[in-house]
C-alpha cells in the first residue's frame, strides 16, 4: 500500500493543521472570541469534541487576559502543566507558574489531614496574597477545595481553568465551579487533561502576544 503524504515544510505544519481543523469544523459556530482556545484545544488533543464541551463564563478570556497583563500567575495541580505552560511569555507580564504537588509541607499535610495533596496545593495557593488563574488539569479535589475557598470567601481568582480527566467525581467538580461567581474555562464531561489545562493557558498567552491581530 502506498501512502501519500502532504509536502509541507517544518515551520508551515502548525498552519496547515489549524486550517485543517477549521475545515474540518465547517460551519460550527464558536462563541466570538474563544476561537483561538477551542481550537488550540483540538490541536492538541486531536478531538473535535471540545468544540462542544469547552464552556466560557462571560467574558472569561477577556477578564483573563487583562489579569495576566497585571501581572497575574497560575497555580497549576501537575507538574505536567506547569511543565508545558509558556513560562517566559508569562514573565513578560510579571506573572509566574506555581505548582505545590510535590511541596514536602504538602504531602507532610495531605497525610495527617488524610486528603489529597490537590486539596492541601490549593490551601497553600490561597496563602500567596498574590493575584491568581487556577489550571486544573488533573484532580477534581483540587476543584473542589477551590469551590470551598471560594464560599468562604479565603479566595477569589481571576479565572479557574477547570479540565481535569477521568471518572471519580470529575464531572460533579467541574459544574460545581461552575456555579461560582469566579470567570471559567470548563471541560465539561469526563474529559481534559494536564496537557489541555497548558494548551489552555498557552492560548491566553498567544492571544495576547497576537491581540492586534486577533481582535481585529
Amino acid at each position: 500500500m502506498k501512502v501519500k503524504l502532504e509536502n509541507v515544510k517544518p515551520k508551515e505544519i502548525e498552519t496547515r493543521s489549524f486550517e485543517i481543523i477549521t475545515q474540518e469544523m465547517g460551519d460550527k459556530k464558536l462563541v466570538p472570541g474563544t476561537e483561538c482556545i477551542v481550537k488550540r484545544c483540538i490541536h492538541t488533543s486531536a478531538d473535535f469534541d471540545y468544540a462542544d464541551n469547552l464552556c466560557f463564563s462571560s467574558k472569561a478570556v477577556e477578564k483573563a487576559i487583562e489579569a495576566i497583563k497585571n501581572g497575574a500567575c497560575i497555580v497549576t495541580d501537575t507538574q505536567m502543566v506547569k511543565a508545558g505552560i509558556n513560562k517566559k511569555a508569562l514573565a513578560k507580564y510579571g506573572g509566574e507558574v506555581y505548582c505545590f504537588m510535590s511541596d514536602e509541607d504538602v504531602a507532610k499535610k495531605a497525610k495527617k489531614l488524610g486528603t489529597t495533596r490537590a486539596t492541601v496545593s490549593m490551601d497553600k495557593a490561597a496563602e500567596l496574597g498574590k493575584p491568581l488563574i487556577f489550571a486544573i488539569g488533573n484532580a477534581p479535589t483540587a476543584l473542589v477545595r477551590l469551590y470551598e475557598l471560594i464560599n468562604e470567601k479565603k479566595i477569589s481568582p481571576y479565572l479557574i481553568i477547570g479540565v481535569p480527566v477521568g471518572f471519580v467525581n470529575v464531572v460533579q467538580s467541574k459544574e460545581m465551579i461552575m456555579d461560582t461567581e469566579v470567570p471559567y474555562i470548563v471541560a465539561k464531561g469526563r474529559k481534559g487533561g494536564s496537557n489541555i489545562a497548558a494548551c489552555i493557558c498557552n492560548a491566553l498567552l498567544y492571544m495576547i502576544d497576537n491581540e492586534r491581530d486577533y481582535w481585529k
